[in-house]
């Protein structure tokens, strides 16, 4: 708690949640209006569905091309000067998907997501690298889970408001509160506190996509913080699986109204922040990838009892409501499945990405976190569009969970088996 009130820490922390909250209030708001408005009219649900996986790719590509240059600026210049320029460009970006709630506009509503996706892409090797500018060793596992905790809280609110507001409000509240938040976001990252340039020397590549590899070979040739980044390479792949397939499994195959996709993901979302909290708590200020081992075991074993809950459920009609839906077993199965997938990844998380951190050098941290984010886009890109293209295919919901289940229990034996013998973070900076 001691964090929340430190002026090093509180600024970046609000910051990094309103633009959380922003990004995850567009990206719902938009799938409701596929979900419950085009889609009923228009499309089919495995269209929808399609649709909804791909928006996930679309605002997480910006991060495969466009992380490295972030890195190269956050450790080239001030990290907060930087952070509140790109807040302030989120602004007008902010506009644009205001544009497209009022014109009810998919091409607009989807350029405006992968707007956000750059500024976030850009933001994320500030986001994290600055921790340790700021904070000892000792106190990094705190603030990451801090971070990620924020980050599925303002999901949670994200998705409960999305899902308030498109249900009984206009498309001008919903663009009001985007501009709110955006403005908020701005003036939060007025209050960072600066931090000294750790590369001043450092040439800001121009072709980004030579920079990509120069920083994806830099980073292998570092074995822990390689192992590092493939490790929560994973979180990001089952995470963003799951969030895509969250609400066309509520709507689709279980029959929830729009309340109970709300209601769903927000129980998601609180479990993530929890199953974090779990893992600082173990932790006690150290780093132990013990932690992330058994998260991954829980996740695998959650994610493919949700698969064998689904299995041969074919899509439902009506309309149920939260408590109607969480009445039947079938309802109640896949809210413990998906609270403990949750869990599981907020307890798989914190502790490695905290170990990536440490083990970084302080003139290549913010490139190391970009290199680390670049990989994590990777994985996530792929995995959006393979997941599309199998839906497309025929490959059902029951399915893909059961194979992220199946998958994640291999990945869980391998951190086992490859863990780095040496754990311990770099000398004090």
């Amino acid at each position: 708690m001691n964090l929340l009130l430190s002026r090093r820490f509180a600024p970046l922390f609000w910051c990094q949640f309103f633009s959380a909250f922003n990004d995850n209030f567009l990206k719902t708001a938009l799938v409701f209006l596929i979900l419950f408005r085009i889609g009923d009219a228009s499309m089919s649900h495995t269209q929808g569905e399609v649709l909804i996986t791909l928006a996930g790719a679309i605002f997480i590509f910006p991060y495969f091309v466009l992380s490295a240059l972030g890195g190269e600026l956050a450790d080239r210049y001030d990290k907060a000067r930087v952070a509140q320029r790109l807040k302030l460009g989120e602004i007008a970006i902010a506009f644009v998907a205001i544009a497209g709630f009022l014109l009810a506009s998919l091409p607009v509503l989807f350029a405006a997501l992968f707007g956000f996706g750059v500024i976030a892409a850009l933001f994320g090797p500030i986001k994290y690298g600055i921790l340790p500018d700021h904070l000892p060793s000792s106190a990094l596992p705190s603030a990451n889970a801090l971070v990620e905790g924020a980050t599925f809280i303002a999901i949670l609110t994200g998705t409960i408001a999305a899902g308030y507001f498109a249900a009984v409000a206009g498309a001008v509240v919903i663009a009001l509160i985007i501009a709110l938040f955006a403005l908020a976001c701005w003036l939060s990252s007025l209050f960072i506190p600066a931090t000294r340039e750790s590369a001043p020397d450092l040439l800001i590549a121009r072709n980004i996509f030579s920079s990509t590899g120069t920083l994806l070979r830099q980073l292998r040739g570092d074995g822990r913080l390689w192992w590092g980044a493939l490790v929560t390479s994973w979180f990001w792949l089952a995470g963003i699986v799951t969030l895509s397939l969250l609400p066309p499994l509520i709507k689709a195959r279980l029959g929830g109204d729009e309340h109970a996709v709300t209601v769903y993901l927000a129980l998601f979302s609180v479990a993530v922040g929890c199953g974090s909290a779990l893992a600082a708590i173990l932790a006690r200020g150290r780093i132990v990838l013990g932690i992330t081992i058994a998260g991954a075991v829980v996740l695998g074993l959650a994610a493919f009892d949700l698969g064998l809950a689904l299995w041969g459920v074919d899509a439902a009609g009506g309309a149920l409501s939260p408590g109607e839906l969480l009445g039947t077993a079938r309802g109640l199965r896949v809210a413990l499945d998906l609270a403990g997938i949750a869990i599981g990844g907020g307890l798989y998380i914190v502790p490695v990405f905290a170990a990536v951190q440490a083990w970084a050098g302080a003139n290549f941290r913010a490139r190391t976190v970009a290199a680390v984010n670049i990989l994590n886009a990777a994985f996530m890109t792929g995995a959006t569009v393979l997941v599309a293209l199998l839906q497309s295919l025929g490959i059902t919901i029951a399915m893909l969970f059961a194979a992220v289940g199946a998958l994640t229990l291999i990945v869980a034996a391998l951190i086992r088996l490859t863990l780095p013998a040496d754990t311990a973070p770099q000398d004090a900076r």
